[in-house]
């Protein structure tokens, strides 16, 4: 059983029950309710010690359809701090998986809508990965170019919201 994990300043407040159909009843929405209730059912899972679960919500955040003028993003930016600070904390008898591999895989196999969009955020998350905990191995026999940090910008800057290579450069700073 997991144990429980303290609240992350990063995301907001989670109520005190919640499940899947938090996210379910957004149907096939993905705006700016849907990245809300991700990111708050990242915190729900994040605080019952379910890392992994919670980084994958994080990464369905990361999948809305966000143009960047939505009031959400003023309280609850684009969650690269948040996936950074739940790596950096996440107790070693605590299971992560691989986010590295998790990432690489999601981002080579990356289908739409926004395909490029949602492929250069999870290399983002990938980059993240790697700064905050060099420990986790690459897969081995998933052949994939990975791209270098410039390039990761570069296509953010693209394909992202306005400023966000912005802010994901700054937090990858702040994890080297």
């Amino acid at each position: 059983m997991s144990r429980p994990l303290p609240l992350c300043p990063l995301l907001p407040p989670a109520p005190a029950a919640m499940d899947a159909r938090a996210l379910t009843i957004h149907g096939a929405k993905r705006d700016a309710a849907f990245y809300l209730t991700a990111l708050t059912y990242a915190q729900y899972l994040w605080q019952r010690g379910l890392a992994a679960r919670a980084l994958l919500k994080l990464d369905r955040a990361l999948g809305a359809d966000l143009h960047g003028d939505e009031a959400v993003l003023r309280d609850w930016p684009l969650p690269y701090e948040a996936m950074a600070w739940f790596l950096r904390r996440t107790p070693t008898d605590i299971f992560i998986g691989n986010p590295r591999v998790h990432f690489q895989h999601l981002a080579d196999r990356m289908n739409e809508p926004r395909r490029e969009q949602r492929r250069w955020r999870t290399w983002a998350c990938w980059a993240l990965t790697r700064s905050v905990r060099p420990e986790f191995p690459p897969d081995p026999k998933h052949a994939v170019d990975e791209p270098t940090l410039e390039i990761i910008a570069q296509k953010l800057t693209e394909h992202g919201i306005a400023g966000e290579s912005a802010l994901w450069q700054g937090v990858l700073r702040k994890t080297q």
